[in-house]
């Protein structure tokens, strides 16, 4: 599973890229505003800028870690006697709630604001934006996860599983894809679909501190941050941040040094 994992994952990776822009082709949600190749380029290539600055900088992965804590027994989950399957699914379930709350976190703190609002000032929203990030987000990201793998004990299987579903999830819930409003309504009772997360990439505050699930809706609804649909609609909802209308921000450039200019301050919690 370790030896396959970069290829697991970029297999799923293209396989669901390429899926979800069909499928955005055939039944898009929205009319775009800016010009689909200004925006692909840049976020396609914060993607690539990202992962080659993850090799470099950190010597270890999150499923490496993994399987250094499986090989000395190190973590809480090596002391509890429970089935091998439970456990996978018990690590998958944790995971996810650490992203959830790791997201919240990233929307408060105004030093991890900086960062995260790289991913929020796309004033369009499609397949990918679920994979704009700045490299340094991306890097304190893994270190987080990381240390809950070893401190836990997570199995490596189960590591592999979730980021594979981390990236999946991610593409499809900001894919510009249109549902029916039923099929909708039942598929977000077990995961994040574009309607619900559109809701957080709102230019209306309250709208953009709501909905943080990734993977799975359960955490916002159990935390009280669920908003089920936007105010404007979907169709007139206006995507982005207030202070970042200048489409030049779409930039590359532009988006590696956001992080370094004047901060825009979020309350802290």
């Amino acid at each position: 599973m370790l030896e396959n994992d970069i290829g697991l994952r970029l297999g799923f990776f293209f396989g669901v890229l390429a899926t979800v822009v069909l499928w955005e082709h055939a039944r898009p949600k929205r009319s775009l505003h800016i010009k689909r190749r200004i925006r692909w380029f840049s976020n396609l290539s914060l993607v690539g800028i990202s992962s080659i600055t993850v090799r470099l900088i950190l010597p270890f992965t999150a499923a490496g870690v993994a399987l250094y804590a499986e090989q000395h027994r190190i973590g809480l989950l090596h002391l509890l006697s429970v089935p091998f399957i439970v456990n996978v699914i018990l690590s998958v379930l944790l995971l996810d709630l650490l992203i959830y709350a790791q997201h919240v976190t990233f929307h408060y703190l105004p030093l991890f604001w900086r960062l995260h609002k790289v991913h929020h000032i796309d004033q369009d929203i499609d397949v990918t934006t679920g994979v704009r990030f700045h490299p340094l987000e991306i890097i304190l990201s893994t270190l987080i996860k990381c240390a809950v793998v070893i401190l836990l004990g997570m199995p490596v299987i189960a590591v592999v599983i979730f980021e594979i579903l981390l990236n999946a999830s991610s593409m499809f819930n900001h894919g510009n894809i249109s549902l029916s409003e039923k099929l909708d309504r039942w598929l977000r009772l077990i995961v994040v679909t574009p309607d619900m997360h559109r809701v957080h990439h709102s230019i209306i505050k309250e709208e953009n501190n709501s909905n943080f699930g990734f993977n799975l809706p359960v955490w916002d609804r159990v935390f009280g941050t669920y908003k089920a649909q936007p105010e404007k609609g979907h169709l007139q909802m206006e995507i982005g941040l207030k202070e970042y209308g200048d489409v030049s921000r779409t930039a590359l450039m532009e988006l590696l040094l956001i992080p370094f200019r004047k901060n825009v301050k979020r309350i802290i919690l």
